[in-house]
């Protein structure tokens, strides 16, 4: 957050007075330090910001909504930032599209506390991949080997929880039949280099960082996400998409890994006004914003605008995107 911070206190810094009481701050959650979420959502608030006195879009100058700076905000990832959209602690959030689906809808997860009915989408953003990595020592090929194992799916409450259970589900295991430990990403890893845990499950997008860092002191597998368990999987949950992490993308792992996708949505709340979120929608699909994308960030060549793409959002549009988009052609 102190990046973030710092970068607001020098917009500020640079305005007059009466510029400044015209600003609007914009803020979108994103996800943990060090995830791509929280980089990502970095560069959308970057391109989506447009500050009083900033030079005109046509002269080289910023191209996001007139008189609005926009913060990325790091937190505990999807279903934190759903409940903060939803109390309007946040303008927006960066989040898994199942937990979306599950929380828009009041079925998953949120069965039986309620469906989030004010959420709305703006865009679907780009796919994750589920890593479930190993200990080269703890003999774990298959998830089905994570019995009696050391695991950790990420700390109470995350989506790499409510993923674990699914993959665990898949497999005929019960949390009951695994050593589950509740960590974050950051010491889960330490906590497997150092032995004291056999395999980790990480939803994010290739390469991640902490799973770099984590190959360079430990020997690791990648545990393959596929098979007729995982086939039905899909076929219950159409979110997950069948997908590989590419050979060498981490160090020691030589070949492909077959896993699972999950697209990753920018979200907002319905009370959001419709010309607000318009501009949003308009300053996230400019091309100076591709542009930024694909050129800062990996996964900025996997952002696309599309009917199919906007399909599988499966909660309401926010007003305003939807008004973008039929004026743009993108739905008709």
């Amino acid at each position: 957050m102190a990046l973030c911070l710092a970068a607001v206190l020098a917009v500020l810094a640079g305005l007059g007075h009466a510029m400044a009481q015209d600003l609007r701050f914009f803020q979108i959650g994103t996800g943990p330090i060090g995830e791509t979420r929280f980089a990502f959502g970095g560069l959308i608030a970057n391109a989506i910001s447009n500050p009083p006195g900033s030079r005109d879009c046509d002269k080289g100058g910023a191209c996001g909504v007139p008189g609005m700076v926009a913060v990325a905000k790091s937190t505990n990832g999807s279903i934190a930032n759903i409940e903060a959209v939803a109390a309007k602690r946040l303008d927006a959030a960066l989040v898994q599209a199942d937990i979306a689906y599950w929380a828009y809808h009041g079925t998953g997860i949120y069965k039986g506390k309620g469906a989030v009915q004010t959420l709305r989408a703006i865009a679907m953003l780009y796919p994750e991949s589920l890593h479930l990595v190993a200990r080269k020592d703890a003999k774990i090929a298959s998830v089905r080997d994570l019995k009696g194992k050391r695991v950790s799916f990420g700390d109470k409450d995350s989506a790499e929880m409510v993923h674990g259970r699914l993959l665990l589900g898949a497999f005929g295991l019960t949390e009951a039949q695994v050593k589950l430990v509740q960590q974050k990403p950051g010491p889960a890893a330490d906590a497997l280099a150092s032995g004291q845990l056999d395999a980790m499950l990480v939803v994010d997008g290739y390469p991640v960082p902490i799973l770099n860092e984590l190959a360079q002191r430990t020997d690791l597998v990648l545990v393959p996400i596929a098979g007729p368990e995982i086939d039905k999987l899909r076929t219950q949950n159409p979110f997950f998409t069948a997908s590989t992490i590419p050979a060498e993308t981490y160090k020691g792992i030589a070949a492909e890994v077959k896993t699972l996708d999950v697209g990753v949505a920018l979200v907002t709340g319905a009370a959001q006004a419709n010309d607000l979120i318009y501009g949003v929608t308009r300053a996230l699909w400019h091309p100076s914003t591709q542009k930024l994308l694909t050129e800062s960030h990996p996964r900025g060549k996997l952002v696309h605008l599309s009917a199919s793409e906007l399909d599988r959002l499966g909660i309401q549009l926010h007003g305003g995107a939807s008004a973008y988009y039929f004026d743009t052609g993108v739905i008709k």
